[in-house]
């Protein structure tokens, strides 16, 4: 147990078994995935098509970030690594009932396949690893997603905030971690309605877009809410709400207001004393909606 009262994995009281948890989880998933299409619990989304009429969302993200000189080569490779990954969501259908897997989808990342080291981050720390820098295409596809009646139904994002804000578009807090076979982003297509993810790395940007068969009744606004940095003992906390509000596209009236996520991580980049705030509803919002 821990101070909290709650349970702490073995494996992080006992970091050496870490290893053997994550392939003993892998195998649970690829179980889990072999049972579940024979016995037809889940449509995964596999198939592509011509460009769907709709836009509902499109983004761009740069590929290179002004990080340290000793990063910098891992940011090219990772540019290397989305190239190969972003063609296997281009163009990918979301039929309805279907289930779409960026694990499913993009599969293994390996030598073999053309990966090469790219930025990935554990522990907090940026460090080299086959396939590194994937998860900018995961954070894209979710980011999409939220402008969307599709139902996200696994995530898991990064448990520190290592980066400051310098040049961030998106709200802190709406990335996502992807480890094969270990973490995975997973969403579901509940309505009559055909999505597409259009997906594409060019010069500067990682591009993308989200369209649909049909337009829809609603679109969708997406920003952090009760943005905070907080200090205890020698660590910095950072934490916000992500909110999605609906809207009418007919009349342009709201129609409806949920919370996505509460965040909350450790900051591990120097951050002054002016930004250290008790949380304060509706500061520092962030948040972009096409």
């Amino acid at each position: 147990m821990g101070a909290s009262g709650a349970r702490v994995p073995l494996s992080r009281r006992h970091p050496w078994l870490l290893p053997a948890a994550m392939w003993l989880h892998r195998l649970r998933r690829w179980l889990r995935w072999r049972v579940d299409e024979r016995r037809g619990r889940v449509r995964w989304a596999s198939s592509y098509g011509v460009t769907l009429p709709e836009r509902l969302q499109r983004h761009s993200s740069l590929l290179l970030r002004e990080l340290g000189e000793t990063e910098m080569w891992m940011q090219h490779n990772k540019v290397v690594n989305l190239r190969l990954a972003s063609r296997h969501t281009d163009g990918l259908l979301i039929r309805p009932g279907e289930t779409f897997s960026f694990n499913k989808v993009v599969g293994s990342c390996t030598h073999r396949k053309g990966y090469v080291e790219g930025m990935r981050l554990s522990g907090g720390r940026a460090v080299p690893g086959v396939g590194g820098g994937i998860c900018q295409l995961a954070n894209l596809i979710h980011w999409m997603v939220l402008h969307s009646p599709l139902t996200v139904t696994e995530r898991s994002e990064h448990s520190f905030d290592p980066f400051p804000d310098n040049g961030r578009v998106l709200p802190w807090g709406v990335g996502c971690s992807i480890v094969w076979n270990y973490v995975d982003l997973v969403v579901r297509n509940d309505t009559g309605v055909t999505f597409q993810l259009l997906t594409r790395v060019g010069e500067r940007h990682l591009a993308g877009e989200l369209r649909s068969s049909a337009p829809l009744p609603v679109s969708y606004h997406v920003a952090a809410r009760d943005e905070a940095f907080e200090r205890r003992g020698d660590e910095v906390w950072r934490s916000n709400q992500i909110w999605r509000t609906s809207i009418d596209r007919r009349t342009g009236v709201v129609v409806g207001e949920e919370l996505v996520k509460t965040n909350r991580a450790r900051v591990l980049y120097p951050v002054a004393d002016e930004m250290l705030t008790a949380p304060d509803p509706g500061a520092g919002r962030i948040g972009i909606s096409r």
